[in-house]
Formats: C-alpha cells, structure tokens, sequence
C-alpha cells in the first residue's frame, strides 16, 4: 500500500507543479514517446534476462504491494513453534522430532501455528534443517555450512531480477534520449513547416526526455530498493530459522538457541528478552 502512496505523491507533485506552471496536460500525452520509452525498456529486460528471472521481478513488485513479509507475529509464532520442537528434542531425542519435520502438515506442534505451516520456503529450512541431523546424515558442526549454502542461494536468486530491474532503470534515461533524438528528426522533417507545428514537435521530442527520467528516478529505481528492502525481510526470517536449529543442533539449550535467533532481529521486530519469556511460557502452557 506504501508503494501506491508513494506513486500517487511522485504523480501528483509532477502534475501539480506543471499545471501551477501554466501547462496542459494534454501536452504530455504523446503516445509515440510512451511507446518508445516503454517498448525500449521491455525489449531491454527481455534481453537481458530469462524467463524465470522476468516472472521473479512481477512476483517481486507485486510483492513489494505488501510490504514487509514477516511481522513481529510471524517471529512469535516462529519462537514458539521452535521451542515446543527443541524441548520435544531434548527430553525425548531427536528421533521424537522425526513425525513433525516429515510430515509437518499433520505435526500436533505446526498446525497450532497456521502462520508458519503455510510458508513453504520457511518450513522447507526448518524440516531441511532438522531432517539431516535426525537422520545422522551430518554432524552438528556441519549443518551451518549446508544451511548457509541454501540461505546464500536464495539470496542470489532474490536479487537477479532486483539487478535487472536496476540496470532497466539505469537505461531509461538514455531510452528518454532515444524517442527525443526521434522527435528531433521528425521536427526537421517539418523545420519548413508553420512556427506551431514546429513546436509542436519539439514539445513532443522533450517527452520523451521527460519520461525517460522519471520512470527511472520516480519509479523503477524506488521500486527497485523497495524490493531489496523486502527480500532483506525475508532473508532475515530464514536465517532466523537457521541460527535457532543451529545451535540446538549444536547442545545449546531450547531457550538459549532461540535467544542466539532473537538477538540477530533488528529492532522493529525483536522481542525483549522479558517478551521472548513470556511468549515461551504460553507456548508451554498451551500444550
């Protein structure tokens, strides 16, 4: 929603101090400028990038719609769930987590937390995390190193099409460029003609320009950070996961593993230390 607000600001300062200015608005609706800018800038991404990269950045920017993925609720139900699973781990083995990480769907712990269950990447970490170390597959000092693997992995990922977002951006100012160089050669095509169409002309050349500019500066370029901003969300949560199974994997205590995950929260969404107590209290309570 912050996103749209935002657009609407950009538009209607643009708007609005042209028309204070004394402009029409009609002057700026040239559709072949808008043509070239935006037939430029598609062409360059289809150039530039893949099919699964392409649908990645509509997924992203739809995303960014949202905003942050994961709130200070989402980290609740996290901590709790870890908790229940870590003291199932430590009274009665690890081979006691064994139902909950293969089939999660049915696990009595997971389904109290329906926030959780339904992030698919969130809980193919956790199972994926916990899965090897049930199966004696790696030992305990070994799991940082598969789990940070998988974590840089889906860090690339999230950030080629922010890349080619970026560089699209980049390019729409010299795209502007381009659909003003066109307007300037059809202008001389017409420097015969009467005054006002030659400036007519210009005008729609200086379009161009104008759009090439602020599509970069107004929109793709914010969009582009916005989006980072909210895979950076997104990866926090994962590493998250992974620092807490870490350390139980690794003899910390439950309450010990989950405060080495909370510490690395940033602040808009850390718990204290008294709130990360009382939320494990209600989760052993609702046992």
């Amino acid at each position: 929603m912050i996103v749209i607000i935002g657009c609407i600001v950009v538009l209607g300062a643009i708007i609005g101090g042209f028309t204070m200015a004394g402009g029409h608005l009609g002057s700026l609706v040239v559709v072949s400028e808008y043509i070239v800018i935006s037939g430029c800038g598609l062409g360059a991404m289809i150039i530039m990038a893949p099919k699964s990269v392409l649908l990645g950045m509509v997924k992203q920017m739809v995303g960014t719609l949202k905003g942050a993925p994961y709130g200070k609720k989402n980290y609740e139900d996290l901590f709790k769930a870890l908790y229940e699973l870590f003291m199932l781990g430590r009274r009665n083995g690890m081979i006691a987590l064994e139902e909950h990480v293969l089939t999660p769907e049915t696990s009595s712990i997971f389904s109290k937390y329906p926030t959780l269950v339904k992030d698919h990447h969130a809980m193919a970490i956790l199972c994926g995390g916990l899965k090897p170390i049930i199966d004696g597959k790696v030992k305990p000092d070994q799991l940082k190193l598969l789990l940070d693997t998988e974590l840089d992995t889906m860090e690339d990922e999230h950030h080629q099409p922010i890349d080619v977002l970026t560089k699209v951006a980049d390019a729409m100012p010299g795209f502007g460029i381009v659909a003003a160089v066109l307007g300037i050669v059809i202008t001389m095509g017409s420097i015969a003609g009467p005054v006002e169409e030659i400036g007519h002309h210009v005008a729609a050349a200086l379009v161009g320009t104008f759009l090439g500019i602020l599509v970069s500066y107004g929109f793709l370029n914010p969009l582009a950070v916005n989006m980072t901003f909210v895979g950076g969300s997104e990866n926090a949560y994962f590493r998250t996961i992974s620092n807490a199974v870490v350390g139980f994997a690794n003899g910390m205590a439950p309450i010990m593993a989950i405060e080495v995950a909370r510490r690395g929260l940033t602040s808009d969404v850390k718990p204290t230390a008294d709130d990360l107590e009382k939320m494990l209290k209600e989760a052993v309570a609702a046992k």
